[in-house]
């Protein structure tokens, strides 16, 4: 173990703790598998006690998953560690990650613990924990801002009484790197039984220090990062996978250590995150941003040219940054269809499912006359979105020009019924909006509107964003087309439909965790 490094995954769970970012069983479900392509050693599923959907989704990623470990986050109490264990029964293999705050400010203040009474706890959860799996890992929540006499004893007892894995946490996002470093190496030489547990490290993002902060813990020893794709997660967010993995595959020289990361993959999941949160990556984005491999400088181009290795330290092609170009039309074939899916990671459940992707595909082939995969990443999302309809779009109008006011009519069908409105807006789209909302009135907010370009060229399918807030529920939803209006008509029912579904959940951030 000592040359490998665990790659623990909890973007759909902390991830989900970013406002806005909550995802539905079957998107979680999505992301998973896409994770377990990864190779990731360790898929954090969610937190089961939260509410009934959260475990349900917990669940459902214990019986999708087969390769790679899933696990289940708890409170340090009995009811919390029962309902993840109940959870990740399917589980080929399960993991129990239980927690507690260790901080004097959190003792204190959250808490209202003694230090005594919070050691006592965390022992207990762990042996419980014990009893329904062999592979428990302990966090110390806060660890960052822990005494570190305390946190020596905690992890010691801990230890004794069953964790395989310990987390320190950097929490609020306070540490710096050489101090972080230093303090998992402080508490691998001080524990006694340090050499039975893996260390694992999990930092956020505050002051922009947690990708450095978990790699100066790698080489300070630390076997376990635990880290998000894109870096999602609550507040600023938490330290990215994808910049973790590249990291320690770059510069294997410095941290003397490799993970079974299947790196290709990388730029795939990231898209399919970014379009099932709603959270746009940055162009500039380490590794999957667009421009993370271009090059605008003339010296820097002069220089690719004659030698890539002069200004580019990773190959694109090896995060999964590739031309691939999917040279179907109109006039081919399922099987053909079917491989290529195969081929770029997209596993449909059954026939059904590929005959009505199979439907899209020919549309859109009608529509433009190159296809990419990121088209068909699309066309597979937006099978995945009607699923879930209650309300769907018949036909939409759109009208706009200098000098007229822009208006929109739009036929739907509502639960089996018809209805039709017309309506004025600033734009097309916002007509359109304002029509849809004319027959559902569901009071919602719209509090993002996103474009992005799915693929080059003015043929390009536009994929939209909408996320919607209505007494304090929030849901996006996405769409996809060659007309961007159109585009935007359909991410907006996506989101009302999800609205118009009963939720069972409760906020991603109750309870909170690390």
């Amino acid at each position: 173990m000592a040359d490998q490094l665990l790659v623990f995954d909890t973007t759909l769970r902390d991830g989900e703790q970013s406002p806005g970012a909550s995802m539905t069983c079957e998107e979680k479900v999505r992301i998973a598998r896409a994770l377990e392509r990864l190779r990731v050693d360790v898929i954090e599923a969610g937190f089961p006690i939260a509410s009934p959907d959260d475990f349900k989704a917990v669940k459902a990623v214990a019986e999708a998953i087969t390769d790679s470990r899933v696990c289940g986050l708890a409170r340090a109490l009995n009811k919390d560690i029962e309902r993840a264990a109940e959870a990740l029964k399917p589980a080929r293999a399960g993991r129990i990650h239980t927690f507690i705050a260790t901080s004097p400010i959190h003792m204190r203040e959250k808490l209202r613990m003694s230090p005594e009474a919070v050691l006592e706890a965390a022992v207990k959860a762990v042996r419980h924990a014990r009893q329904f799996t062999d592979d428990v890992e302990f966090s110390a929540e806060d660890a960052g801002r822990s005494d570190p006499d305390f946190l020596c004893r905690v992890m010691e007892a801990v230890i004794a009484a069953g964790a395989r894995t310990v987390n320190v946490p950097d929490t609020v996002g306070y540490s710096v790197p050489a101090q972080f470093g230093e303090l998992i190496g402080m508490l691998r030489n001080r524990i006694p039984n340090a050499d039975q547990a893996v260390f694992s490290v999990h930092c956020h993002n505050d002051l922009g220090l947690a990708v450095a902060n978990s790699l100066a813990a790698v080489q300070y020893g630390a076997r376990q990062v635990e880290c998000t794709i894109n870096g999602l997660g609550e507040r600023a967010g938490n330290a990215a996978l994808e910049e973790i993995v590249m990291a320690v595959r770059t510069r294997q020289d410095v941290f003397g250590c490799s993970t079974r990361i299947d790196t290709p993959h990388i730029v795939a999941a990231s898209r399919l995150v970014s379009t099932i949160t709603g959270f746009a990556v940055q162009p500039n984005k380490a590794i999957v941003g667009a421009n993370a491999f271009a090059h605008e400088a003339g010296i820097h181009q002069d220089g690719v040219i004659k030698n890539r290795e002069t200004y580019e330290i990773m190959r694109a092609e090896d995060v999964g940054w590739t031309a691939n170009r999917m040279v179907l039309g109109k006039h081919s074939g399922r099987n053909a269809f079917r491989a290529r899916l195969a081929e770029i990671g997209i596993a449909l459940k059954d026939d059904a499912t590929l005959n009505q992707a199979f439907e899209r595909f020919k549309d859109l082939a009608d529509k433009k006359h190159e296809i990419f995969d990121e088209d068909l990443q699309a066309l597979v999302s937006e099978g995945a979105l009607e699923a879930v309809e209650s309300v769907k779009l018949v036909a939409l109008e759109t009208a706009s020009g200098t000098g007229t006011k822009p208006h929109a009519s739009v036929r739907l069908v509502w639960n089996g019924k018809d209805y039709e409105a017309r309506a004025e807006g600033g734009g097309p789209v916002d007509a359109a909006f304002r029509a849809i909302e004319g027959v559902i009135a569901s009071g919602a907010v719209l509090q993002l509107y996103a474009v992005n370009a799915i693929t080059s060229g003015t043929d390009a399918q536009g994929e939209v964003t909408v996320r919607l807030e209505r007494r304090g529920r929030i849901v996006n939803g996405h769409g996809a087309d060659t007309d961007i209006v159109l585009a935007s008509a359909k991410a907006y029912l996506n989101a009302l439909n999800k609205l118009l579904v009963p939720d069972n959940r409760t906020h991603p951030q109750l309870p909170r965790g690390m």
